[in-house]
């Protein structure tokens, strides 16, 4: 369960609900609000997971100067807003869209930011077997109630330095 692999699998997850929001007629509502549905969720369980359980493990052995995670949880906090966004407009609406794509800009923003630094820069300093107890412990937060609220960066690294 090396927990690169684990946000790899999550990130294609994202990129087909986000393909399959693309997909549905735009006269069909309910199941634009389906899909948008769990593809928020989702969105926001990930970022909360990775903040839970990989930054503070990527901080402590492979970004010394906090840069990426500092990044990565501003990220996390644009794509919450887009998501609260949304979920103020009515599902359908051109609001709504924008919404959703201001959501979808921050998290494919993120998720080329982990797949090419984050993720191969934790993989040359954290062995198989670290990264398979913190994917075991990323995929247990995932079904936990977690903090689903934005983070000040800076007070996010702070809190997790070790």
């Amino acid at each position: 369960m090396d927990i690169t692999d684990l946000v790899l699998e999550d990130h294609h997850r994202q990129r087909r609900l986000f393909a399959i929001l693309d997909g549905i007629d735009r006269e069909d509502r309910s199941s634009l609000a389906a899909v948008w549905s769990e593809l928020a969720d989702f969105l926001e369980v990930h970022a909360a997971a990775e903040e839970k359980v990989l930054y503070p493990a990527v901080l402590a052995l492979s970004d010394p100067d906090a840069s990426e995670t500092k990044d990565a949880i501003g990220d996390h906090n644009d794509i919450r807003d887009a998501v609260g966004r949304a979920s103020q407009c009515e599902v359908g609406s051109d609001d709504w869209w924008e919404a959703v794509g201001a959501a979808r800009a921050a998290n494919t923003e993120h998720k080329g930011e982990e797949e090419d630094e984050v993720l191969p820069h934790f993989r040359a300093h954290a062995d198989l077997t670290v990264r398979d107890e913190i994917g075991r412990a990323f995929e247990v937060a995932k079904t936990r109630r977690l903090d689903l609220s934005d983070k000040e960066p800076e007070e996010y690294v702070e809190e997790h330095s070790t």
